[in-house]
């Protein structure tokens, strides 16, 4: 595979978009509406778009596709650092290979279980399990290990991970065989600038400085058998307009090439990181405004991918852009091997990056349930092969929700009665009670019904 991306063909389009016509922009909203996507011309002009009035019609329609395809579930799940040695020396990383300050770890087997059993003990089932890029302290074998360590871990409480997304460093086909075969969900990976010359600025030194390399991983990992993957760009490193359109550029690229588009797309924000000089003073700052803008904006322009927010955001910013599109967050997260289970006193001096939303997941799960999101511990479309182009099937048509809705309602039942704490429990069984009268099919309330009362009951796991 080669280099797609093209500095000058997107900086153009740009251009040629300035001052969109009104019109024009109110076609491309209804558009959006039919839940087909958008063309990348298309996405460009929305982003030059500033007209409040039209900001407003781009929201509302945004919240429609969202509400469309995903419905008001916002699935939960707990990032896992292994071990943060690093080969790279990206600038806007807390990882990167010249920090000689930081606490430098790779947690052993045991260490591993022990943060998985912590982890369990919050409710989760989802994991995406990351490290640093290194040949020796964070290794494929080793990596393997650990999702297999995970993956047995269990606590007395019948806490258990029941899938594990990853986030590893770009590979060749044969070695995401190996991965596939450890049983990943979705294989993610952030290219994170689109841009060239910010790319090389970036990425001074270390394998991540092959700009080409990591930008066609996912066309390696598909070709190994791994047909859910995440792309993701680091926004604030360059013009946030510009990193859209390589994002939306990358999606029709795998789709056009591949058969199936990013399962995921993930937006950080750049956020500060001990001793990571870009992270300190960000390029390209992205203010929430303009957050705002591109989150409602991706959620038009590719509908049937998943978004995924992470806690770098504020509590407030997570809230005001969950209904413009995000449907996966995490919560209780920490960014340092070992956070789970030390005092976090000194995190910062081990973390990738310093966190917005530092709430605990059961404050995280009672403030999106009193606000009617229905949170989701749902792991059956890997487990029962609804992947890649199965998923897409789903996806595209809004169909997915009809198993979606039923099974989040399943496993947040499962969290209430297992780790909720009184005010959560309260506020989620009101929930579920309202969820259960919105169900307009009798027989799916029916069984609804039947299948909350066993997990009340004591059965767990169950989905369709």
């Amino acid at each position: 595979m080669k280099d797609f991306i093209r500095d000058g063909e997107i900086e153009d389009l740009l251009v040629k978009s300035e001052s969109p016509d009104h019109k024009h922009v109110l076609d491309i909203i209804e558009k959006s509406k039919e839940l087909k996507g958008l063309t990348v011309e298309e996405t460009a002009v929305l982003l030059q778009t500033e007209d409040p009035e039209l900001l407003q019609a781009i929201f509302e329609a945004a919240r429609e596709i969202k509400q469309g395809i995903y419905g008001n579930r916002l699935v939960l799940f707990a990032p896992l650092y292994i071990a943060n040695y690093c080969s790279n020396n990206c600038l806007y990383c807390g990882f990167r290979r010249d920090n000689q300050d930081l606490n430098r770890v790779a947690l052993t087997m045991d260490q591993i279980a022990e943060e998985v059993r912590a982890i369990e003990r919050e409710g989760h089932k989802r994991l995406l399990m990351l490290c640093g890029e290194h040949p020796s302290r964070s290794s494929l074998d080793y990596f393997i290990e650990a999702i297999e360590t995970a993956y047995a871990t269990r606590t007395d409480e019948g806490g258990e991970i029941r899938r594990i997304n990853v986030e590893i460093a770009p590979m060749s086909a044969p070695d995401f065989r190996r991965l596939k075969a450890a049983s990943i969900g979705t294989y993610v990976l952030f290219q994170e600038t689109y841009h060239h010359e910010t790319y090389k600025t970036m990425h001074p030194s270390g394998p991540k400085a092959d700009f080409a390399w990591r930008l066609t991983a996912m066309h390696r990992a598909q070709e190994g058998g791994i047909d859910d993957v995440g792309i993701g760009a680091l926004f604030g490193l360059y013009d946030y307009r510009y990193e859209v359109l390589g994002l939306l550029i990358h999606a029709r690229t795998l789709e056009a090439d591949c058969g199936v588009g990013p399962h995921t797309i993930s937006i950080p924000r750049l956020e500060p990181a001990f001793n990571a000089p870009a992270a300190i003073s960000p390029p390209c700052p992205v203010s929430d405004d303009e957050f705002k803008k591109l989150v409602a904006i991706i959620r038009m322009a590719v509908p049937y991918t998943g978004m995924i927010l992470s806690t770098r955001e504020s509590p407030e910013i997570r809230t005001a852009v969950f209904e413009l599109g995000i449907s996966q967050i995490s919560a209780g997260s920490r960014t340092n091997p070992g956070g789970y289970t030390k005092d976090s006193s000194e995190n910062f001096r081990a973390a990738q990056f310093n966190l917005g939303d530092t709430r605990t997941a059961d404050e995280v799960i009672h403030d999106i349930a009193i606000r009617g999101h229905i949170p989701s511990f749902c792991t059956a479309c890997y487990r029962l092969g609804r992947t890649g182009r199965d998923f897409m099937d789903l996806a595209k048509p809004g169909l997915i929700q009809h198993f979606c809705r039923s099974n989040a309602m399943m496993t947040f039942k499962e969290y209430l009665m297992d780790y909720a704490s009184p005010r959560t429990l309260e506020v989620g069984e009101r929930l579920l009670a309202q969820l259960l009268a919105e169900t307009e099919k009798p027989e799916t309330r029916r069984i609804l019904e039947e299948r909350l009362e066993r997990i009340e009951q004591g059965e767990r796991d169950l989905f369709i």
